[in-house]
């Protein structure tokens, strides 16, 4: 793991989508499609403003969420809706968006539809994650029904994500997927983060899911 620090937020927003526009450039030069999964939320916001912008061959990238709150794509807490707004938007408008949430359906019941979109793109090229202060990180929660299995390294892509302190499931990427990209980044804001992912250095993913991918990332964190 390597923490690269910022100045502040702004700065971090410049460098971190100079550094994802360069890693996506790179894997586009040894395949004819490439895969960058990024989460919702407010952080990435402004890395997604200056990496749209950046000039690759945007319609041979795959853009999915890390995970989906199983709400509609133009519903207020939904991740697609963010990304669609933020990333997918200038010369990144082009890329094609693969969702984890079908409208209308049980998670459980189309997990295997997903999953056929969704596993020939893997291994992930470039994987963008946060993390709360509670260390979860995508939709893997300390102490959630099924979490045991989602860190499995043999689980399957996908899995259903329900928690007490969530109003709705999610649908998140396992974290065998995740810890499997080619590049990884982590962005995270503050000294409450800061020292959520020094005490997740120590202790096990089924206390901290974040410890499940730590190997090999990049961390980008300002106050």
């Amino acid at each position: 793991m390597n923490i690269q620090e910022y100045a502040d937020r702004d700065m971090l927003a410049i460098d971190v989508a100079n550094v994802l526009a360069g890693d996506l450039e790179a894997a586009l030069l040894h395949h004819d499609t490439v895969s960058l999964a990024v989460p919702g939320g407010t952080t990435p916001g402004p890395v997604f403003d200056g990496l749209c912008a950046a000039d690759l061959e945007w319609d041979r990238v795959h853009v999915l969420p890390t995970d989906e709150r199983c709400v509609p794509g133009d519903h207020d807490r939904s991740n697609e809706r963010l990304i669609r707004e933020r990333l997918l938007t200038n010369r990144a408008a082009v890329a094609q968006y693969l969702p984890l949430y079908v409208a209308g359906k049980a998670p459980e019941d189309v997990l295997p539809e997903v999953e056929s979109l969704i596993n020939p793109v893997l291994p992930l090229s470039v994987l963008v994650l946060g993390m709360g202060e509670d260390m979860h990180t995508a939709s893997l929660f300390p102490g959630m029904d099924g979490l045991e299995a989602a860190l499995d390294s043999h689980a399957p892509t996908l899995a259903v994500a329900r928690t007490d302190v969530q109003p709705e499931a999610r649908i998140t990427l396992s974290a065998q997927v995740l810890d499997g990209a080619l590049s990884k980044h982590l962005i995270i804001f503050g000294t409450a983060k800061r020292d959520a992912l020094e005490r997740a250095m120590s202790l096990p993913p089924e206390d901290a899911p974040i410890a499940a991918v730590l190997g090999g990332m990049t961390v980008h964190w300002a106050e």
